[in-house]
């Protein structure tokens, strides 16, 4: 096991994995550029300050994380593996193959270098959103290179095990493809459509209901941060966007044909893109990463009034019904809001006799 780590930068991820890391026993270590973020870090008990404990006093390092934004992170990989001569070093870089030819073009010593990417974040940056359960049930994808030897695949697999994430090995650029279709295309796509809120009336944006907010909610990212990224995935971006754009383009030529010209065949071209996107959407894993399950919905009027969920959550606990998904919508100037429970199809007659009997009011 592991017993020494040194994260190097303490933003939302490296001070995420002290936190985590701490709490499962190993020692951690911490730097960062900024005095004010490492401290913060110590002080959420993410590990011990990199400065005030030197290598003589906790021994080398084991392991090196390098948690620094992707236009960097080469040269801090680099700089960890001629440092640290014994040490393994990976990185939580959200793009893969930029990283590991810079570090391999260097000439260091990259047999101890293992690429890595765990698929977890928020829509806030920073050190102090830090939480030690942010990797929990996630995926960590552990990107080695053909130079890497087991025994640094090996530690940086112990990393995502102890911090409850589940392992996927992919070569860098099946991961920077991936992650472009399931993440950075994405947070452009949530971008996009919140940028065009900008200008619309308050009385417009006031019927935002719970469709918007599911769609723009990680519209609230860093921009700084993301467009490194973009930048660093360019290629693989770029090959989705063109494929989004087509399908865009499709859709802009039917609507136009609608209003235009009558729009025969149009409703035929709205219905496949809509069609296309139920198919896509139904490979979205599960719960625990199992195969997607068909849930189904039912939804109950919540009193916006403190204890309220609590209150429901118990109900539904002692009837023996497990929650599989939740989402909440408030309603717009009432002080109620509509709580959608997911649950098994076998669960939904047994839960809606029980909530009535105790007095819930449901939303058919």
């Amino acid at each position: 096991m592991t017993t020494h780590v040194r994260i190097v930068g303490v933003g939302l991820i490296g001070a995420s994995l002290g936190i985590a890391l701490s709490d499962n026993g190993f020692r951690v270590s911490l730097e960062d550029p900024s005095p004010t973020a490492v401290r913060l870090a110590r002080d959420l008990r993410a590990g011990e300050i990199a400065d005030e404990v030197t290598d003589e006093v906790t021994g080398a390092p084991d392991v090196v994380v390098v948690a620094a934004p992707p236009d960097v992170a080469a040269k801090a990989v680099v700089a960890a593996l001629g440092r640290w001569p014994d040490a393994v070093v990976t990185d939580v870089a959200s793009v893969k193959e930029a990283v590991l030819v810079d570090v391999l073009d260097s000439g260091a010593d990259s047999s101890r270098y293992v690429g890595s990417h765990p698929m977890a974040g928020r829509e806030r940056s920073g050190t102090a959103a830090a939480r030690g359960d942010l990797f929990d049930g996630r995926a960590w994808v552990v990107v080695p290179h053909e130079g890497s030897t087991d025994a640094a695949i090996k530690r940086v697999r112990e990393i995502a095990t102890a911090v409850g994430s589940a392992v996927r090995i992919m070569p860098a650029h099946e991961h920077d493809e991936a992650v472009a279709a399931v993440s950075h295309v994405p947070q452009l796509a949530a971008s996009i459509v919140a940028a065009c809120l900008r200008e619309l009336p308050e009385s417009a944006v006031g019927l935002a209901g719970q469709g918007l907010r599911d769609v723009t909610r990680i519209a609230a990212s860093d921009p700084r941060l993301w467009t490194q990224i973009l930048a660093g995935n360019a290629p693989a971006v770029r090959d989705v966007l063109r494929q989004v754009r087509d399908q865009v383009d499709d859709v802009v030529a039917a609507l136009d044909a609608l209003v235009d010209a009558g729009g025969e065949g149009s409703l035929g071209t709205l219905s496949r893109v809509l069609e296309a996107g139920n198919l896509g959407h139904a490979r979205i894993p599960g719960k625990h990463g199992a195969a997607p399950a068909a849930y189904e919905v039912v939804s109950v009027i919540v009193p916006d009034e403190p204890g309220s969920l609590g209150r429901l959550f118990g109900d539904m606990g002692h009837a023996g019904i497990n929650l599989e998904d939740l989402h909440l919508e408030h309603g717009l100037g009432q002080a109620v809001g509509v709580a959608e429970l997911s649950v098994v199809p076998a669960s939904v007659e047994p839960l809606r006799a029980e909530l009535t009997r105790l007095g819930w009011r449901l939303h058919d």
